[in-house]
């Protein structure tokens, strides 16, 4: 049997990070639809931030992107942020919109294009400094579209040497939590295109490189959960990046594609540890259609349902099966707890936490909607690559 009272307090101490440029506009390389309310600056995605963290009472950090985010004082910042209620999360880098990244930028052929990018690693470490923020989160579009464009082996050597110079300049509070991803913008080949890549260069750097997830970037049919797990047992599992896939890189609220496959992400995230570790869960997502904060309350509804679910496997019931080799009951164990309706659960947490037990519709009867429409108007709205 499970302890519910244990389930109830572990769901209390979830937080989900939430990526400041989900509040801003943002879509596919072919559109993306402005919105109105949208926010022009960083304090104001902060302020739709804190939105989401008082509704759902689990989202007290937002995710940084240089140079999206970028403000003359970022202390400043994140003081905005601690008045809201929140602390500022990862601090993520951007060497894919620059011209000069064309062919890559630390894996790029030219030196000088490896140097710039680097000097923009290392700005987002003093970034860090300044915001108290204990991640650098690292993902690369560099590779190559055509066979024999550059050469394989010296890519993977300027991506270690890159990584160590990073590595060297954190502190011994700091993080990096480097990001891979099959395909895309690279065709041919990508300089980090799986999780044995990031893995091998987090394992030689040392105990503060440690690898994300991010739960759209894989091939169909890939058993994430098999990732997770071993990650996590060799530990090197930093974070994950939670969102939806059903073609490529998707970037849909997580939970809709594929919630099944979010729950055994979860079960083995808890039976590894990795709930009571320091295991950052993010999101990283584009609401292209859909507005905004209400889509990211969903998100992080869905993490906690996917949690709740995992949280109520029978573990001693499970093992007994596995010991004796019952298939069937072993399924069995896990689909019941699939099966459950999380959602009432869920609401008394909330309630007592002192809060509403639908967090989509307190939002909604808030008004802030229609107050960020009614006030943001003139300036430039936050975006993709604003």
């Amino acid at each position: 049997m499970t302890d519910l009272a244990a389930v109830k307090t572990a769901l209390k101490t979830q937080a989900v990070e939430t990526p400041s440029w989900a509040y801003g506009n943002s879509g596919t390389r072919f559109k993306v639809f402005a919105q109105p309310g949208v926010p022009r600056n960083p304090r104001e995605k902060l302020d739709d931030a804190a939105q989401v963290h008082a509704f759902t009472g689990a989202a007290p950090t937002v995710a940084l992107h240089i140079p999206w985010d970028k403000v003359d004082d970022y202390g400043a910042l994140a003081k905005y942020a601690q008045e809201r209620g929140l602390k500022l999360g990862a601090i993520n880098s951007n060497t894919f919109q620059d011209d000069d990244y064309r062919l890559g930028s630390i894996c790029h052929p030219d030196a000088a294009v490896r140097r710039k990018a680097l000097d923009h690693l290392l700005e987002c470490v003093d970034i860090m400094d300044a915001t108290g923020s204990k991640d650098l989160k690292l993902w690369f579009a560099d590779g190559t579209n055509y066979p024999g464009q550059d050469d394989i082996r010296e890519r993977q050597d300027r991506l270690a040497e890159g990584l160590t110079q990073v590595y060297e300049r954190l502190g011994d509070d700091q993080r990096m939590l480097l990001e891979y991803k099959f395909f895309e913008p690279a065709f041919y080949m990508t300089d980090v295109p799986d999780w044995g890549t990031a893995y091998a260069h987090c394992l030689k750097l040392g105990p503060k490189a440690q690898v994300v997830v991010d739960t759209g970037h894989h091939a169909p049919g890939t058993n994430i959960e098999f990732i997770v797990a071993t990650l996590l047992r060799e530990g090197k599992l930093g974070a994950f990046d939670f969102n939806s896939r059903f073609y490529a890189d998707d970037d849909l609220m997580v939970g809709a594609a594929d919630p099944f496959q979010l729950f055994r992400i979860m079960y083995e995230v808890i039976r590894g540890g990795g709930f009571t570790a320091d295991v950052a869960f993010m999101l990283d997502q584009c609401h292209n259609i859909e507005a905004k904060i209400p889509a990211i309350i969903r998100s992080v509804m869905n993490v906690q349902e996917a949690t709740a679910k995992a949280l109520l496997v029978d573990g001693a019931a499970l093992a007994d099966a596995q010991r004796t080799g019952d298939v069937l009951e072993a399924n069995a164990v896990i689909m019941d707890a699939y099966n459950t309706d999380v959602r009432p659960l869920l609401g008394e947490v909330r309630e007592e936490m002192g809060l509403d037990a639908d967090p989509v519709s307190a939002y909604r009867r808030s008004g802030w909607g229609e107050k960020i429409a009614a006030e943001r108007v003139g300036g430039q709205q936050a975006g993709w690559g604003a």
